[in-house]
């Protein structure tokens, strides 16, 4: 089994934040610690709004 690490610990706090964030914007319930209980969708949707995020941030700044 896989895990997901975040190479920088002292960034995992910012990457919780911007998660929820995500979340927000896309509308999931998302709560701290425990998410099981979502559809692969929903999880899906804020992984893939979390991208768009960087991506969107990135081409800012070019």
């Amino acid at each position: 089994m896989t895990r997901s690490r975040v190479l920088v610990p002292e960034a995992k706090a910012g990457l919780n934040k911007f998660k929820m964030e995500a979340a927000k914007e896309v509308g999931v319930n998302l709560k701290e610690g425990y998410n099981g209980d979502l559809t692969s969708r929903e999880n899906g949707s804020v992984g893939g709004q979390m991208v768009k995020k960087v991506v969107e941030a990135y081409e800012k700044n070019l």
